[in-house]
């Protein structure tokens, strides 16, 4: 298989519309169908169901869509940090999630700043979910993830430290001055609907609460009365005077880690990564 046979296929699969994806890598679509059948062909295995109506992924072409995102991946990652090897003074791509682990990631910083061979450390701010596939592209070259709730699925990780999960609640609320409460005490008020946040595939649970993507919106509506969120703790270190954190005592355990893709090779990853768990 070719890489481009590959990036073709990965853009059907997405759109599963021939014409979308042919505007989407700017090609003619008989060029594009063309291409698909041969990929078949060479594999002698039906990717795409096609009728008149719809384009459907087959059993087989779900397993090649994986394996195709994760080569490409690959691919690029290995462009760039090809590139990036060539230059004279290294640089390190640290994701983390928008509005968290603030407090670490100064200490981590300023620890490996002062390393005698510290290379430049980029930050890269995304959201939730966006951390694996910014590692596996090669966007970023490590990242601080939360487990369970980010994916780590082929990557390296090591722990940093593990803490309990708070409500985030108005200062207003009867539940504001509780020492500590239980989870479906807080699932269950009528007032402040429990917030959404988006699946690693990009789609949100069922509910009534509204859907959110970072910190910095959630915190606005709670302080709106729109709803609440169960955090890990060190999420809301900077709160805002309005709001106030409770203990959710039957809440699982949040781990810190920090991860990076399992083939990196990179010198000033290893740094990065042993300063932080030293820190």
């Amino acid at each position: 298989m070719e890489i481009r046979e590959l990036q073709y296929f990965v853009a059907v699969a997405e759109e599963l519309h021939f014409g979308k994806a042919a505007e989407r890598l700017d090609i003619a679509q008989p060029a594009l169908s063309r291409s698909i059948a041969q990929l078949e062909r060479r594999l002698d295995v039906t990717l795409l169901e096609r009728t008149s109506r719809k384009v459907a992924l087959t059993e087989a072409g779900g397993v090649l869509l994986a394996e195709a995102r994760s080569i490409l991946s690959a691919v690029a990652a290995a462009e760039r940090r090809t590139q990036e090897a060539a230059q004279k003074s290294p640089r390190v791509v640290l994701a983390v999630k928008t509005g968290t682990a603030g407090d670490l990631l100064a200490k981590v910083l300023d620890a490996y700043r002062a390393e005698p061979d510290a290379a430049e450390v980029e930050l890269l701010l995304c959201e939730a979910h966006q951390h694996q596939r910014l590692l596996l592209s090669g966007q970023a070259d490590v990242a601080l993830l939360h487990l369970p709730f980010d994916p780590a699925d082929g990557l390296d990780t090591e722990v940093l430290f593990t803490e309990r999960q708070v409500a985030v609640l108005p200062t207003s609320h009867p539940l504001a001055g509780r020492a500590q409460v239980r989870s479906a005490e807080v699932a269950g008020l009528p007032d402040l609907p429990m917030a959404r946040w988006s699946r690693p595939d990009g789609s949100y649970p069922d509910g009534p609460g509204p859907e959110v993507h970072n910190l910095g919106q959630i915190f606005q509506l709670i302080a709106l009365g729109r709803a609440t969120v169960v955090v890990p703790e060190s999420a809301a270190v900077d709160l805002r005077r309005d709001l106030v954190t409770v203990p959710v005592v039957d809440a699982a355990p949040v781990t810190t880690v920090i991860a990076w893709p399992a083939q990196s090779r990179q010198r000033a990853v290893a740094d990065l990564v042993r300063v932080a768990t030293r820190v």
